[in-house]
């Protein structure tokens, strides 16, 4: 790839959460966030270097009909707690394990007014497998595939997956709260 003023120009492929245009990344961005990807219940395209800003991520596979949906308002606390560190809590909503509203309206609803969600939401894509998401790909080629909904994923201003943990583990979980409080500073 040649880098032009210090963007670098990559052809995104044309599928489900992808552009199918030329897009432009910043040198300094991982290339783990090298995507654009469509925002929950929204037409708004999010370029996700822009939105992790060379800031740590805890990057979570959700869905609204899952046992583990509770867990949004534990997400949300530690966006709330840790987003002034430069953490970015970034929730993919997926079908991959068949418990994801059909309508996006009503994944939207469950997130935002059920549970006050005000950290990035994208729309959903599949999280695992030989359909899963470019990002996923690369969690997976790094750690691991999900194994279910909630999985939560830590990842480094380099791009590099820390930590991954199940979904049986809280968000607040004191592990998971020690390596985002030593990755957010």
């Amino acid at each position: 790839m040649k880098a032009f003023s210090g963007l670098i120009l990559v052809a995104a492929i044309a599928a489900p959460g992808l552009v199918s245009a030329v897009e432009a990344y910043p040198e300094n961005c991982p290339e783990i966030f090298h995507h654009t990807m469509k925002q929950l219940h929204s037409s708004k395209m999010l370029n996700l270097c822009e939105v992790t800003g060379g800031n740590p991520v805890l990057l979570v596979n959700t869905a609204s009909h899952c046992g583990f949906t509770d867990q949004f308002g534990d997400l949300e606390k530690i966006h709330q707690k840790y987003k002034d560190r430069g953490l970015v809590v970034l929730g993919v909503s997926s079908d991959s394990f068949n418990q994801e509203a059909d309508d996006e309206a009503e994944a939207a609803d469950v997130c935002y007014k059920n549970f006050g969600v005000s950290f990035t939401m994208l729309s959903t894509v599949p999280v695992k497998g030989d359909e899963a998401h470019p990002l996923f790909k690369e969690v997976a080629r790094q750690d691991q595939y999900p194994r279910w909904n909630f999985y939560k994923f830590l990842i480094n201003r380099e791009g590099e997956v820390v930590s991954s943990n199940s979904s049986m583990r809280l968000p607040s979980d004191k592990k998971i709260e020690k390596l985002i409080a030593d990755k957010s500073e």
